[in-house]
């Protein structure tokens, strides 16, 4: 029976072999270890420079004049901010003509931001609203920004609305089609089309897919709404409706995505927020419920002309009013307004208007601005009434009474414009009897369209 010798040449040898294996071994973990921390600790000096960079692009407009016009919040509590858009470009910057300028803002609105309830409460501030700047005397709202820059309409806000300010973002025009486009575009109902050369631009309505181009458009157009009613208010309310939706595509985007539109909002945004704020905001309000819990709506004025200037007068006890409900974290009205001439959601309470009205919503408003005439041409009691009872169906305003004669042998609808005709095959159609006609200076009538019941009218 043999045995092995521990203390042999060959099981030393051996054991040294595999000593010799396990010490490489370590090293080689050890090595690989020592190469991973290096990898990571590059990575996150990379990270923490790239976060550097962005928060620098942001605070770059942010000085300690800014800081002390702000007031501090506790992390996780609500709290109020300031977010303006500015008329400043690359263009206007570049130009001569606007070289050291403090440029007006274009857009204002008042958000209070509730994370831990996932609510915020957005107001739009009407720019041409009368305020007392001090030293610079009675001025309009916005051209505290051209006073006195950033501190100056910090201060003014707050002491506007009674409550403290205690974040601030600005973004330029560019900035605002970048940001758009970063997100792929955001998806909106215009709510009438567009055609203003002021907004450099043109859409139709109805619910599309939008740019960073024609989003500014329209957000930027109030000349569209001349013949309708306050530009202002229609443009602010787009403006929110278009917030909201870029909010709600960030909130929902994937990392990547978050990621590329915060380092696209640094180049044209100016904000205290830092990197970890923004990132952390976004986390808390994610699945936040845009429709019902993104409350909306536009600060009360009253339009009066004095001294050849068109202002904005604020209705004290009504703005007062609006803000004891935002500061109780209530909507800032208790019942969803929606305009009944254009479908614009103009006050979301959170009763369902959402951000913006449906297409269905708004063709419904929109047709029940249209007066729809009805003549009875047969002489037959009670038809008139038949046909108003079917064209205030389809969502119209209608008014009948007699025609000049009542010997019209066929019914007939007449409109206007080519781009009426759709509308009056359509009430032909509901009718169910006669055609659509453009009218040749033969029908003199007021509304938007005529009917004139003929003797095809079924007994």
């Amino acid at each position: 029976m043999s045995s092995t010798n521990p203390y042999s040449r060959s099981t030393s040898s051996a054991i040294y072999s595999a000593s010799a294996k396990r010490r490489k071994r370590r090293k080689i973990l050890i090595g690989t270890a020592i190469g991973l921390v290096a990898v990571l600790l590059i990575g996150v000096v990379g990270v923490v420079a790239y976060a550097g960079t962005i928060q620098a692009n942001m605070q770059r407009g942010i000085n300690n004049e800014v800081l002390e016009a702000l007031d501090n919040v506790q992390p996780g509590d609500p709290f109020y901010m300031l977010l303006m858009g500015v008329d400043s470009s690359q263009v206007r910057e570049d130009s001569e003509e606007y070289a050291g300028d403090n440029f007006r803002s274009d857009s204002m609105m008042l958000l209070r931001v509730d994370p831990p309830q996932k609510k915020v409460a957005c107001v739009s501030l009407i720019r041409d609203t009368q305020v007392d700047l001090g030293q610079y005397g009675i001025q309009k709202l916005n051209a505290a920004h051209n006073f006195g820059g950033i501190p100056l309409t910090i201060k003014t806000v707050s002491q506007l609305a009674g409550v403290p300010i205690s974040h601030y973002a600005e973004i330029n025009f560019d900035g605002f089609k970048e940001v758009v486009d970063a997100l792929g575009g955001v998806t909106v109902n215009v709510p009438i089309e567009i055609d203003d050369p002021m907004a450099e631009g043109h859409l139709y309505p109805g619910e599309q897919l939008l740019n960073g181009a024609d989003a500014l458009v329209l957000c930027r157009s109030r000349h569209a709404y001349d013949d309708i009613g306050d530009g202002d208010r229609y443009r602010a309310a787009n403006q929110r409706m278009v917030i909201g939706a870029i909010g709600e595509k960030i909130l929902s985007s994937d990392p990547v995505t978050m990621a590329n539109t915060i380092q696209t909002l640094s180049r044209y945004i100016t904000t205290d927020f830092s990197v970890v704020d923004i990132v952390t905001l976004a986390s808390s309000l994610r699945g936040i419920d845009m429709d019902n819990s993104f409350y909306t709506s536009v600060m009360p004025t009253t339009p009066e002309y004095v001294n050849e200037t068109w202002w904005e007068i604020l209705d004290v006890p009504e703005w007062q009013a609006m803000i004891r409900r935002i500061n109780q974290g209530l909507p800032p009205t208790s019942e969803d307004e929606i305009d009944p001439i254009t479908g614009i959601v103009i006050s979301n309470s959170g009763g369902g208007a959402g951000m913006a009205a449906s297409e269905e919503d708004t063709a419904r408003v929109q047709r029940g601005s249209t007066m729809v005439t009805v003549k009875n041409g047969n002489g037959r009691t009670g038809v008139g009434a038949q046909a108003v009872e079917i064209i205030t169906n389809l969502g119209f305003k209608a008014e009948a009474s007699n025609a000049n004669a009542s010997d019209y042998p066929n019914t007939v609808v007449v409109y206007e414009s080519p781009s009426q005709r759709e509308t009056a095959e359509e009430i032909a159609k509901a009718l169910g009897v006669g055609y659509a006609e453009q009218n040749n200076n033969q029908y003199l009538y007021e509304g938007d369209f005529l009917v004139v019941i003929g003797a095809d009218w079924p007994s």
